[in-house]
């Protein structure tokens, strides 16, 4: 990398002729070879501030590197690196907002659920730092600007009595509290088990009992995820357990489609309409349900801007709502 930039240097800007000598010296493999100490201070000192003609990387993943490279040289000197740990964490959970609509950050939703994990940091190597900064460092720059924000404070900090306060959920690791941690574990368990019988029907679209919400609390723990309280901040957050669940695992495609069906017929419906329905489906595919009031919103509006009663029937739009409707209650035991 470091030959790469230096043979990129033009050797006719002004600012590189006094430095001609030592850039056409180690722009050759064999200058790379056997290189010194004296000559690292040399290309420090005088060609690295030197103007290349290099492709411009995103701002976002040179400092992700920088982060990286902290929480590496921590980990290889034995030293503490936990406020790299936080940032990654929150770089990660901040990835993982983005959802799944974008490519890549869907081929690296893994990664990034691990990354969120105590456990992920408890046996952490050099290795899976090196592979997780080559992984995320160019899906950084895709973080929406809100999470980016910088605050500045003009005021003296100064230091009172300390006193040690025990933050429940913390583990001593990855900052957050402990819902915050549950959601995330629960996330990642659940879309590795898509398959189990009960996810699959939450997906499905059936109607769930409270016998089924009991055997998924039962899977969940037996997984060491969860506890009588994180169960119960779920379903209140999310109006029941089994909102909470869809709001992970999704609705299915073919599913949703199928509910939709009759608003699908393109002899029936314009073009237009059928777009928005097909907003909905894959807003429910991701989100699991859907308020009546987000479909007022973006990328609703796109469509619709002044929302559906503009583009449907007043009978359609009582069926379309009904279908909502009846979606949500599959899931609201």
């Amino acid at each position: 990398m470091l030959r790469e930039t230096v043979g990129s240097i033009n050797e006719n800007n002004f600012l590189v002729r006094p430095h001609l000598e030592l850039v056409e010296r180690f722009r050759t493999p064999e200058a790379w070879e056997k290189i010194t100490r004296q000559d690292l201070a040399a290309l420090n000192e005088r060609v690295a501030k030197l103007p290349d003609q290099l492709d411009p990387e995103p701002e976002e993943a040179k400092r992700f590197d920088v982060v990286m490279l902290n929480a590496e040289l921590g980990l290889l000197r034995h030293e503490s690196f936990k406020r790299q740990q936080s940032r990654i964490a929150k770089i990660a959970s901040a990835l993982e907002d983005l959802g799944t609509s974008i490519p890549v950050v869907a081929e690296q939703q893994e990664l990034i659920a691990d990354i969120q994990t105590d456990d992920w940091w408890a046996d952490v190597s050099y290795p899976m730092l090196e592979d997780a900064r080559k992984r995320l460092r160019n899906l950084v720059h895709l973080i929406e600007r809100t999470h980016k924000n910088i605050l500045y404070s003009d005021f003296i900090d100064e230091l009172g009595e300390t006193t040690e306060i025990d933050l429940p959920g913390t583990g001593g690791s990855v900052p957050g509290n402990e819902f915050d941690q549950f959601h995330k574990k629960a996330r990642h368990f659940l879309n590795q088990h898509l398959a189990n019988e009960i996810v699959a029907k939450v997906r499905s679209g059936q109607p769930i009992t409270p016998a089924d919400i009991h055997e998924l609390q039962r899977v969940l723990v037996a997984a060491g995820i969860g506890d009588t309280d994180t169960f119960a901040q779920a379903s209140q957050r999310a109006g029941s357990f089994g909102l909470f669940i869809r709001s992970i695992v999704g609705l299915d495609r073919a599913a949703a489609k199928q509910a939709f069906a009759r608003f699908l017929d393109d002899k029936r419906y314009t073009r237009n309409q059928i777009e928005f329905v097909n907003l909905v489906i894959d807003y429910l595919t991701q989100h699991g349900t859907i308020r009546p009031g987000r479909i007022y919103e973006s990328p609703f509006t796109a469509v619709a801007p002044q929302g559906p009663e503009t583009i449907f029937s007043t009978p359609d739009l009582d069926e379309f709502f009904n279908i909502i409707q009846h979606l949500h209650n599959t899931a609201a035991a």
